[in-house]
């Protein structure tokens, strides 16, 4: 079976997010770059069945040299190998129409990638890669299970979630409890340093939409402490500065 699990290059959770030329471009400066954490569980459950099913694992990502790091991080996991489309992911339809390219070409069984991304959090690139492609997509998926070219999987919906069967080929953007992350050991730490990262040009320059500004959350306000036995103050504080009641 051929696998490709689509990466994204994004902020650490943990970093401190600021822009520049007037509020228009994201500062790197000093900033931590991960593999999404969606895309981290659908890695790890690639991952599982490619060691249960034999075939081959790729890992791809739309980005600039940067992303390189992150791509020998995902090698490190357990990927086979890596393709890096050279080009900034300008937007969803930008990115969806690199990836539905390339697996086309590449032919693959299934296509994993995380429910949505980090850093702008859209949940759109796997339905676009589908309608690209003319392949049934699911998402978010919790569980996915491979028997011969059936498909079983579970998906959180509102209230509870929804079991599912389908034929390959097929995409699935993933969420936790899918898998548990994988945490590079020093033998595939050594691995990735001889595993193909392949870099192709991108195949489009077309883009859907744009980004013409950003904006930081408002700074949190004071805190004030409200006696526990204060019931009414604190009753209306909530409903004339809080506005919650």
């Amino acid at each position: 079976m051929k696998i490709l699990v689509c990466i994204t290059h994004v902020p650490d959770t943990t970093s401190k997010i600021q822009f520049t030329d007037n509020n228009t471009k994201f500062d790197t400066t000093g900033v931590q770059f991960i593999i999404g954490p969606y895309d981290d569980y659908a890695l790890a459950r690639a991952v599982e069945l490619r060691d249960q099913t034999g075939g081959k694992l790729t890992v791809l990502n739309v980005g600039l040299a940067e992303s390189d790091p992150t791509l020998r991080k995902a090698l490190a996991i357990g990927a086979d190998e890596a393709i890096r489309v050279n080009a900034e992911p300008k937007d969803s339809f930008f990115v969806a129409s690199q990836i539905a390219h390339y697996a086309k070409e590449g032919g693959y069984d299934l296509i994993l990638m995380g429910r949505e991304s980090i850093d702008f959090n859209g949940g759109m690139v796997h339905g676009m890669v589908g309608e690209i492609l003319g392949m049934p997509s699911f998402s978010p998926v919790m569980k996915l299970d491979v028997e011969g070219s059936t498909v079983k999987m579970a998906r959180e919906i509102e209230g509870g979630k929804e079991m599912l069967e389908a034929t390959l080929p097929l995409i699935a953007g993933c969420q936790e409890p899918i898998a548990e992350w994988k945490i590079p050991n020093m033998r595939g730490i050594m691995s990735a340093r001889t595993k193909p990262l392949n870099v192709v040009e991108a195949v489009s320059e077309e883009t859907q939409a744009e980004a013409t500004q950003y904006q930081l959350p408002p700074a949190k306000g004071a805190v004030k402490l409200i006696d526990k036995d204060n019931v009414g103050e604190l009753v209306k504080l909530l409903k004339n500065e809080a506005k919650v009641l």
